[in-house]
């Protein structure tokens, strides 16, 4: 089987929305992102931190996944990470009320031998030293690096930032990310900056609004599925990038056109894990399901036309 790095947080977080809130629950961007890349037939893998205060009941979910924890450390005495945010009505803007990075602060990733051939490399959202040291680790080149970040590093950690850019083959960012990162106010101009800086691929999420996929001068749009119901935006980005990275990694298909697919499939699995606060929906997801809203999103997209 193929096989995927994945490289994240592995958290607590608390939020609220307008529909409720909840105490203490399990997030962080590399569990949603092997909780949806566990969707796909890989071998993955996650490198992370998380102190002694992290229950056994969410390690055994993560390898009841078939997700190799072996680069999870534990940290005897040290508390995991902890980030707690507000949702406004729109659910597209937040709060954030408290970040506790606890173990996190002195994170050395280690990147477990039997995953330093992996194909796929998924760099979720974390400080760019620690993203680059992964990449350091690795005794083959990836046949494909994808790289999350947020505004946050590029407000305080720019140069080393635009330094594991350049290493990597996809970047997938929101649109106020991209904008802040190239400069531009038009998407189409900042995907092309981006370009400048590295990647290949450029992908620009939209959240409710989609996601735009950038490629030399080619331009591919995947629609978001309209929902009824729609709870908390936690964790929808990483799951995302997952159902991206998982499926490049189970087709071993890096081509522009193979891509179009890995939206398609991100915005999928993305859509379910709105339903829910935090990973609810992702844990109680099954295959028949995905299947099913993939024959949606098909519908939505497909039409035909006289010219």
């Amino acid at each position: 089987m193929n096989k995927l790095l994945i490289v994240g947080t592995v958290a607590f977080d608390a939020i609220e929305t307008p529909f409720g809130k909840t105490d203490k629950i399990l997030g962080g961007a590399a569990t949603y992102i092997g909780l949806s890349a566990s969707f796909f037939n890989l071998q993955s893998a996650i490198v992370s931190v998380v102190g002694d205060d992290f229950p056994q009941e969410y390690l055994d979910l993560l390898t009841s996944r078939n997700i190799d924890i072996s680069g999870l450390e534990i940290v005897k005495g040290g508390k995991t990470f902890f980030w707690s945010g507000r949702y406004h009505n729109d659910l597209n803007s937040r709060d954030t009320l408290a970040t506790e990075l606890n173990v996190l602060a002195d994170f050395q990733p280690k990147v477990p031998e039997n995953f330093k051939d992996s194909d796929v490399v998924m760099l979720g959202n974390l400080h760019p030293l620690v993203q680059s040291s992964v990449l350091d680790q690795m005794e083959s080149k990836p046949k494909l690096v994808v790289l999350d970040t947020m505004n946050f590093w590029m407000d305080c950690a720019l140069p080393e930032l635009l330094e594991v850019i350049k290493r990597v083959d996809v970047i997938t960012i929101n649109d106020e990310e991209a904008r802040q990162l190239s400069g531009e106010y038009s998407l189409v101009k900042a995907a092309a900056k981006i370009h400048t800086l590295g990647p290949k691929y450029v992908v620009i999420k939209k959240g409710e609004h989609g996601a735009l996929l950038f490629h030399d001068k080619e331009v591919f749009f995947a629609p978001a599925l309209p929902l009824e119901d729609v709870f908390d935006p936690t964790g929808a980005g990483d799951t995302f990038a997952g159902g991206f990275a998982g499926f490049i990694a189970q087709s071993e298909n890096i081509s522009y056109k193979n891509m179009k697919n890995a939206v398609i499939y991100g915005s999928n699995l993305a859509s379910f894990c709105v339903e829910k606060f935090g990973t609810e929906r992702m844990v109680a997801l099954d295959k028949n399901e995905v299947v099913a809203r993939l024959k949606q999103f098909k519908s939505l997209t497909q039409f035909d036309i006289e010219l």
